[in-house]
C-alpha cells in the first residue's frame, strides 16, 4: 500500500512537474482549505468547511481535491510551543488516519504554530472587521500553512546546473 503520510523531502520525489497541493487548517469547528498554483509557488485561500460529521467533512475536502487535481495535502500540525504534541495534534493525526484511505492522496504534516495568530494580526493590520476576520481566518491560515511548505519545497528542489541556463 502507498504511504499515506510523507515528509516534505519524500514528497518531492513523487511530485509531477505541474501539480497542485492543498493546504488544510483543521479546527474543531471548521476546516480551512487553500490551494497552490500548478507551479507550487503561491498559496491561495480556497474554502472554509463548517464541520458537521466526519464523513461529510472529508467528502467535501476530497471532492475539492479531485476537482483541482491535487496530488498531496499539507495539513497543519498544531504543536505546543515547546514542540510537544497535545490533544489537538493527536486529533489532527486521527483525522489523517481516517481520511487517508478515502482520499488516496498523501498527507504531509506541517508545523502550524502561530499560523492563526499571524493571519489574525495581518487581518487586524488591514482593518478587517471582526465578522470579516471570522469569515476568512481559517482558509487564510490554510494558505499560510501551505505557503510555508511551498517555500520550503522551493528551497529543497534540485537546482538546474548553471551551464543549463
Amino acid at each position: 500500500m502507498e504511504e499515506t503520510v510523507l515528509t516534505l523531502e519524500n514528497l518531492i520525489a513523487r511530485l509531477p512537474p505541474k501539480a497542485r497541493l492543498m493546504g488544510i487548517d483543521l479546527g474543531t469547528k471548521t476546516i480551512g482549505l487553500a490551494l497552490s498554483d500548478v507551479e507550487r509557488r503561491l498559496a491561495s485561500p480556497l474554502e472554509t468547511i463548517r464541520r458537521t460529521k466526519f464523513t461529510a467533512d472529508a467528502t467535501r475536502m476530497i471532492e475539492l481535491a479531485c476537482k483541482h487535481e491535487v496530488v498531496a495535502f499539507i495539513i497543519g500540525l498544531p504543536l505546543n510551543m515547546d514542540g510537544s504534541e497535545g490533544p489537538r495534534a493527536q486529533s489532527t493525526r486521527a483525522f489523517v488516519r481516517q481520511t487517508a484511505p478515502l482520499a488516496r492522496i498523501p498527507f504531509v504534516f506541517w508545523d502550524e504554530r502561530l499560523s492563526t495568530a499571524a493571519v489574525t494580526r495581518e487581518l487586524i493590520a488591514q482593518d478587517a472587521s471582526r465578522a470579516k476576520r471570522a469569515e476568512v481566518v481559517d482558509r487564510m491560515a490554510a494558505a499560510y500553512i501551505l505557503q510555508g511548505a511551498l517555500d520550503r519545497l522551493a528551497r529543497l528542489a534540485p537546482k538546474p546546473p548553471l551551464d543549463a541556463m
